[in-house]
C-alpha cells in the first residue's frame, strides 16, 4: 500500500522539496572533504604512520594504507642516505649538469630524448588513482622530511613532484637507458647542426674498473632442505650503498622486506610472508637500433618508412648546466620516429633507439610485485611484460620455484640481425608486438629441484632440466656462460639438507674456477721452459700447492690475482671470445713466453707495490669507507678493514670487485655483493641479512659502519620481520616528523 502523505506536505511538497536541496546542499558544502594542502596531507600521513627502528637501524613503516607506508617509506631514506635519494632523480630527471657541469649534459639530453618533463607529468595524471595515490606519498615523504629538517641543504632539488617516479619506474637505476651511449649522442646533438659520426655500434657503457655487473639469484625446492620449504638466495652485485635495506607494512596487505634503490617506493629485491623475488640482469635483447632515411623538403623533416614518408618529430629542450660563473643554458632540438628518439648517426644516416618504455605499467608491475601471495599471482603479474632489464628468480610457501628469463621481450623477424643496426625504412624489422610469458623462457619446478642464474645463459639455469636453445629465437638470449654460472651449478648439484647457513655457506664458497683454467697454463709454462728463471721458483710453489680458493690469508691469491689482471690488460688472444674462452686460451694456447713474461710484471707489480710477492691477500683487498660521500675517497693510511672475497669475474660467487686509486697501492672494494639475504619459506618466513657497512650514509650514525666487521667476517643478521621481533629489537619508535 503507498505511503499517504500528510496534506500539508503534500500541498508544499515543491517548496518542501527546493528548501530540502538548499540545505542539503549548504550541509555537504560544510562536510564534504575539501581538498587538503601539502602540509595538511603531510600531517595526516604522519598520523596514520609508525616506524620503528631496530638495532641495525633498518626501518619497519607501518601504515595505515600503502600510501601511508610509501609516505613512511620515502622519510626513512631520506633519513638514512637524502644525499642518494636526490642524487638518483637529479639523474634519472636528466637535471644532472645542474650540480656535475657541463660533462653530464649529454646524460640529461639522453633523459630527455626518452621523456621530457611534460610527458613525465601526463603519464602521472593518465595513471590509475591507486598509482597517483602512492606517486603523491612518495612526493609528501621526500618533502615532508625537507620540511622537518631544514638544516639539510638540497644540492637542487627542494620540492619532490608525484610525476619523478615515472623516470624511476622499472626496478634498476639506469637500466636499460644507461646503455644508450652518451657519446654517440653528443656526436650528434652537439655541433650546430646533426652530423654524422661514424663509429662502430657500441650501445655498452663501460665502467671504469671492468668489474662485471650483475647478481647470483637461488632458487631452492624443498626436496633440498633440511625443513621441507623452499629456499630463495638474493645476491645482488651492485656499487656499495647502492640500495637500503627496509621493511614496509601497510593495513591494505602490504608487508615487504629487502632492498629499496634510494628513492624508489616499492621493494625492488626482497621478500613477503608467502612470496620472494630476486632480479639478475638480463642478456636478452630488449633495445635495438635504426638506421633512418631522413629526407628535407617542404613539409620539413621526413623519413622513409616503406612507401610512404613520415613527419620525425621535433621537440625542443633548453637545458642548463653549472660553470664556473654561474648557470648556463643550452637548447636542443631532439628527433624522434616511431622506433624512438635518434640517439646518433653513423655513415650520415640517423639512428633511432627502441627500448621499452611505458613507465606507468612499469612502476604499476614494480609495485604490484611485492604484495602477490603464490605463484599464480605472480604469474599473472609478469603478464604487464614491463620489466625489461632483469630476469627473475622466484620462490614461495606453496613450494614453487621459477625462473623467468627476462619479461620485455619484442617479437622479431629471425631473418634479420638484431644485434646491428636495422633499416629503419623496411616495415619487416619492426617490433611485431611482444612475446608473451609462455612464449619466453620460463621453468617451474624443475626435477632437480633448484634454479640458479648468474648472469649467464639460462640454458644451464635447471642443470639437465633446464631449456633448449633450439626451442627459442636467438634473441631471446645469449647462450654464454659464465665462470660464476659454472660455480653455482657444481655446487647446487651436490646440494641437499640446506639450512639458511648451508644456503650462506654455499653462497660463499671460496672456490674460484677461472684459476683452474689458467694457472696449470701457467706451471705447464714454467715446467717446460729450456731455462726456467730462478727468481719465479718460489711463487709458483706457492701456486702449485693452491686450491684455487681465495681467503684473506691466501699469498696464491694475490698471485692469481695480479697475473689475471696482467693478461686482461695485455695479454693477446683472438677477437671474438668470450670471456671464458680468452681465459681458456691463456691458460692453454697462448705463447708459453708470453705467459711468463706477465707473470713476471705481475711479481713486480707486487713487489713495487708490498714489497714482497708473498703478501695475504687480506692485505691487498680492502674495505673502507671514509665518509658518506657518494664518490668515495680512499687512503692507504686511513683504518680499513681487510676482506678474504674476489672479483666475479674469476668466478666468486660472493662477488668483491676492487681497484687501486690515485695515491694507493691496496686495491677498495666499491661493488659486488651490497645487500645479500637468504630466506626460508614455511608456516612463518624466516630470512638473514647483510649488508655492506651499514644502513645508513651519515658517518655519525651508529649505523654508518657497524655492519662492516661483519660484512668482512660473514656473520649475517637475523631478520626481524614481524612485529613481535620488530618490537623486541626496537632503537626508536616515532611518527615522521617526531624525531630529530
Amino acid at each position: 500500500m503507498p505511503t499517504v502523505l500528510p496534506t500539508y506536505y503534500r500541498k508544499n511538497h515543491k517548496i518542501v522539496k527546493q528548501t530540502c536541496f538548499i540545505l542539503l546542499l549548504f550541509v555537504s558544502a560544510c562536510t564534504r572533504p575539501q581538498p587538503q594542502s601539502e602540509q595538511e596531507r603531510w600531517q595526516a600521513h604522519a598520523a596514520n604512520t609508525e616506524i620503528i627502528r631496530d638495532d641495525f637501524g633498518v626501518p619497519h613503516i607501518y601504515g595505515k594504507t600503502d600510501a601511508d607506508a610509501v609516505f613512511g617509506l620515502l622519510y626513512a631514506q631520506c633519513e638514512d642516505d637524502f644525499n642518494r635519494v636526490e642524487r638518483n632523480y637529479i639523474w634519472a630527471i636528466g637535471r644532472l649538469a645542474e650540480v656535475d657541469g657541463e660533462g653530464a649534459l649529454y646524460s640529461d639530453l639522453r633523459a630527455r630524448l626518452f621523456m621530457t618533463r611534460a610527458e613525465a607529468v601526463q603519464h602521472y595524471e593518465s595513471s590509475p588513482a591507486w598509482l597517483k595515490k602512492l606517486c603523491d606519498a612518495f612526493a609528501d615523504g621526500v618533502n615532508y622530511y625537507l620540511y622537518t629538517h631544514p638544516e639539510v641543504q638540497p644540492k637542487l632539488l627542494t620540492h619532490f613532484e608525484p610525476w619523478m617516479p615515472m623516470y624511476f619506474s622499472e626496478g634498476s637505476i639506469g637500466g636499460d637507458i644507461e646503455r644508450v651511449s652518451t657519446k654517440k649522442i653528443k656526436a650528434f646533438y652537439g655541433a650546430p647542426q646533426p652530423v654524422a659520426a661514424k663509429e662502430g655500434h657500441d650501445q655498452a657503457v663501460h665502467l671504469s674498473d671492468n668489474e662485471p655487473r650483475g647478481s647470483n639469484g637461488f632458487a631452492i625446492s624443498g626436496k633440498l632442505t633440511e625443513s621441507g620449504n623452499a629456499m630463495l638466495l638474493i645476491n645482488p652485485h651492485t656499487s656499495f650503498f647502492f640500495r637500503g635495506e627496509v621493511h614496509a607494512v601497510s593495513e591494505e596487505g602490504l608487508n615487504a622486506y629487502g632492498a629499496v634503490t634510494w628513492g624508489q617506493f616499492f621493494v625492488y629485491q626482497g621478500f613477503n610472508e608467502k612470496t620472494g623475488w630476486m632480479h639478475t640482469s638480463t642478456y636478452t635483447d630488449v633495445i635495438d637500433e635504426f638506421v633512418e632515411t631522413i629526407v628535407e623538403n617542404e613539409n620539413g623533416l621526413q623519413y622513409e618508412y616503406g612507401d610512404e614518408l613520415r613527419p620525425v618529430e621535433t621537440v625542443e629542450v633548453t637545458l642548463n648546466y653549472k660553470d664556473s660563473t654561474g648557470t648556463q643554458e643550452r637548447k636542443f632540438t631532439m628527433y624522434r620516429t616511431h622506433h624512438g628518439p635518434v640517439t646518433g648517426s653513423i655513415d650520415g644516416k640517423w639512428v633511432a633507439t627502441a627500448m621499452m618504455w611505458d613507465p606507468v605499467n612499469a612502476l604499476a608491475q614494480s609495485y604490484t610485485r611485492t604484495k602477490l601471495g603464490g605463484h599464480k599471482d605472480f604469474r599473472e603479474m609478469m603478464d604487464i611484460r614491463t620489466n625489461s632489464s632483469n630476469n627473475t628468480v622466484y620462490a614461495d610457501a606453496e613450494g614453487n620455484i621459477a625462473y623467468y628469463h627476462g619479461n620485455f621481450i619484442p617479437k622479431r623477424d629471425v631473418k634479420f640481425d638484431y644485434t646491428k643496426p636495422l633499416d629503419g625504412s623496411d616495415p619487416a624489422t619492426d617490433w611485431q608486438g611482444l612475446h608473451t610469458v609462455d612464449e619466453a623462457i620460463v621453468v617451474v619446478n624443475p626435477a632437480n629441484g633448484w634454479l640458479q642464474n648468474c648472469n649467464s645463459t639460462p640454458f644451464t639455469s635447471a642443470g639437465q632440466f633446464s631449456p633448449k636453445a633450439a626451442d627459442y629465437p636467438g634473441y631471446m638470449s645469449l647462450n654464454r656462460e659464465n665462470f660464476r654460472g659454472v660455480h653455482a651449478m657444481r655446487l647446487l648439484q651436490k646440494a641437499k639438507t640446506l639450512t639458511l647457513d648451508k644456503l650462506i655457506e654455499m653462497a660463499y664458497d671460496p672456490y674460484l674456477p677461472a684459476f683452474e683454467v689458467l694457472i696449470p697454463g701457467l706451471l705447464s709454462a714454467y715446467d717446460h721452459s729450456a731455462n726456467p728463471d730462478g727468481a719465479l721458483r718460489g711463487p709458483i710453489a706457492v701456486l702449485r700447492d693452491w686450491d684455487f680458493a681465495v681467503s684473506k690469508e691466501s699469498a696464491a691469491m694475490s698471485l692469481a690475482h695480479y697475473y689475471g689482471a696482467a693478461l686482461r690488460e695485455k695479454g693477446n688472444a683472438p677477437e671474438g671470445l668470450s670471456f671464458m674462452e680468452r681465459f681458456s686460451y691463456y691458460g692453454s694456447d697462448a705463447p708459453a713466453a708470453e705467459r711468463l713474461a706477465l707473470f713476471k710484471e705481475a711479481l713486480a707489480n707486487l713487489n713495487a707495490d708490498f714489497g714482497s710477492w708473498d703478501t695475504a691477500w687480506g692485505e691487498i683487498n680492502r674495505y673502507q669507507r671514509i665518509n658518506g660521500d657518494i664518490k668515495q675517497p680512499f687512503d692507504d693510511s686511513e683504518p680499513s678493514l681487510p676482506v678474504g672475497l674476489a672479483s666475479g669475474r674469476w668466478g666468486a660467487l660472493a662477488s668483491f670487485g676492487a681497484r687501486a686509486y690515485k695515491g694507493t697501492k691496496k686495491i677498495y672494494g666499491t661493488s659486488g655483493n651490497s645487500f645479500v639475504a637468504v630466506v626460508e619459506f614455511g608456516d612463518q618466513v624466516k630470512a638473514k641479512t647483510l649488508l655492506a657497512g651499514g644502513q645508513s650514509g651519515d658517518p655519525g650514525s651508529p649505523h654508518f659502519d657497524d655492519q662492516a666487521q661483519r660484512y668482512a667476517d660473514v656473520q649475517f643478521k637475523d631478520v626481524a620481520y614481524y612485529r613481535a621481533d620488530v618490537e623486541e629489537r626496537a632503537e626508536a619508535v616515532y611518527r615522521p616528523g617526531a624525531r630529530r
